[in-house]
């Protein structure tokens, strides 16, 4: 349906700045012409149905609306969109995908219903949801949606046996590391990351939006003028880390996740709290330690591997997984839903990470 597909092209324009709201497109159709279109633009400010009303060319009393998912019917830091385009007039909404927030939850359309207007559901829907994958498991589960991305050359290293890595793919792949860095809310790596590279982890395209830094650092080894503590940081660690660097941390404006774990962080548990500190999305570029915990423990929720067509070898150099590994190719994490895609001289793998569910 060309409408909401029109609806679901705008909503792809609120990536990287909604957060950690869902990203909403709406077109409103009045005699088989667009009047008024509007997506979600900036957390905190109107949604994609207000902007889609307030830019209508012509009166939108008796249209159609095409949204991609269900109008809100609560006050948050807007008014309920649903009581607005009741106040408008509209006479038909097509809606996508229902919203499984509990504040919503299928109550935009009862608004809706009630006040006479026609609603259709499930236009689209599969197409509506896979818009939304952060938002949905945010809201279902209380825990960021984590994306694993590695570069890698043919024999599988992401470094030189002395720990060069730059670069290990081409200029066009490196530019697309920057647009996920844009699109999600957090990135993260540990320590020795860290301490190996002193990476600034900021996402450098046009208007870009830089992501919260997230180290994993149960020790606090991290040294005071690391560039990852230059803008946002978070820094997850443990119970018996160097409290006096913590505090020191603390007044530099870093803010602190103390895990109830010894040793190492408590991933897991990290991860509820990053949650709770609306940290909806995390884009894990860690070493192969980090990523085999993140990954064992069900954390990934989705995979992307840029392969380089290059050939370093050496035993000692380092692989994107690492870890323990696993035991049998049989129990291997699969990816499932993969597409591949050439990127400049490189190619880039993705998918999502089978029974990514099964812990949470």
């Amino acid at each position: 349906m060309e409408y909401m597909k029109a609806a679901i092209e705008l909503a792809k324009k609120g990536a990287g700045y909604v957060s950690p709201n869902p990203m909403v497109g709406a077109v409103i159709v009045k005699n088989n012409r667009i009047i008024g279109k509007g997506y979600h633009m900036k957390y905190g400010e109107a949604h994609a149905e207000v902007n889609a009303i307030e830019s209508c060319t012509e009166s939108p009393k008796g249209a159609e609306m095409y949204v991609t998912l269900e109008p809100c019917s609560h006050y948050g830091k807007t008014p309920p969109c649903a009581e607005r385009i009741v106040k408008e007039g509209i006479k038909k909404v097509y809606v996508g995908s229902l919203d499984t927030n509990p504040k919503v939850s299928s109550k935009g359309i009862e608004i809706l219903k009630n006040a006479g207007i026609e609603v259709t559901t499930g236009v689209m829907e599969e197409e509506c949801k896979a818009i939304n994958p952060i938002f949905f498991k945010y809201i279902e589960k209380h825990m960021p949606y984590t994306v694993l991305k590695s570069a890698v050359t043919l024999d599988g290293k992401i470094a030189a046996y002395t720990g060069n890595s730059k670069w290990v793919t081409g200029e066009e792949a490196r530019g697309i590391v920057h647009i996920m860095r844009h699109q999600l809310k957090g990135i993260m790596v540990g320590i020795n990351t860290v301490l190996a590279d002193d990476p600034l982890l900021t996402c450098r395209i046009e208007n870009g939006v830089d992501p919260v830094k997230i180290i994993v650092d149960s020790k606090l080894k991290i040294p005071l003028y690391a560039n990852a503590l230059k803008g946002e940081c978070i820094i997850g660690t443990t119970g018996d880390c160097d409290r006096e660097k913590k505090e020191k941390l603390e007044r530099m404006g870093v803010r602190m996740i103390t895990t109830h774990s010894k040793g190492k962080v408590d991933l897991k548990e990290l991860m509820q709290k990053l949650a709770e500190m609306k940290i909806d999305s995390i884009l894990l570029e860690g070493g192969g330690t980090l990523n085999y915990s993140m990954l064992s423990e069900g954390l990934v929720d989705k995979a992307v591997f840029f392969i380089a067509p290059k050939i370093i070898g050496g035993k000692d150099a380092k692989t994107s997984v690492e870890g323990r590994g696993i035991e049998l190719m049989s129990n291997a994490i699969d990816l499932v839903n993969t597409e591949i895609k050439k990127i400049g001289n490189d190619i880039m793998i993705y998918g999502d990470v089978k029974n990514v569910y099964r812990d949470n």
